[in-house]
């Protein structure tokens, strides 16, 4: 199965100049879903992991299941304000824009490996993001599991090159 085949290209969105890897026509079919599932849980089963977190929204699709077959306790990184707990705070760029994401700062014990999981990388801002929000909480990153690569917007380098592992199920370019 060529799970490329299930990811639908949207030219000009959210922005003009974007061309959008969207991932939902992957998860409403149930084989292509079931198999990204079975993939993403074969690529971790090389780290060491203690806790799944994933990246919000698109993210939660896959980190939740996995975390569930992994039976590992699930981390959501949020969004600005939808966290009801104390958290900390990451400030960072998007390709298009700017954000920030948080983490109630009882999520993660200290030294706890964490697998962050997200449904695409780009420029690696959230990525990388992430990451400071899992070590700010004293953890550690065992390592990052992407669907999908931009792999011409260098995400994935810039990660690697910060000394993460990186792995991810399919490549497309950025645009």
């Amino acid at each position: 199965m060529d799970l490329k085949e299930y990811i639908r290209s949207i030219p000009d969105y959210p922005k003009k100049g974007i061309l959008f890897r969207d991932i939902t026509t992957l998860i409403k079919d149930e084989k292509a879903f079931s198999k990204t599932i079975d993939l993403i849980v074969k690529k971790s089963e090389k780290f060491e992991i203690d806790k799944v977190a994933a990246i919000e929204s698109r993210g939660f699709v896959f980190a939740s299941a996995v975390s569930y077959i992994l039976k590992k306790p699930f981390i959501m990184l949020r969004k600005k304000n939808k966290l009801p707990a104390d958290t900390h705070s990451i400030n960072f760029e998007l390709e298009y824009g700017t954000a920030t994401i948080e983490i109630h700062k009882d999520s993660i014990k200290k030294n706890d490996n964490i697998l962050i999981i997200d449904d695409l990388i780009a420029t690696g801002g959230t990525a990388e993001a992430a990451a400071k929000l899992v070590e700010i909480s004293n953890g550690n990153v065992s390592a990052f599991i992407f669907v999908i690569n931009l792999f011409d917007l260098g995400g994935c380098n810039k990660l690697i090159e910060k000394g993460y592992k990186v792995e991810n199920l399919m490549d497309f370019p950025g645009h």
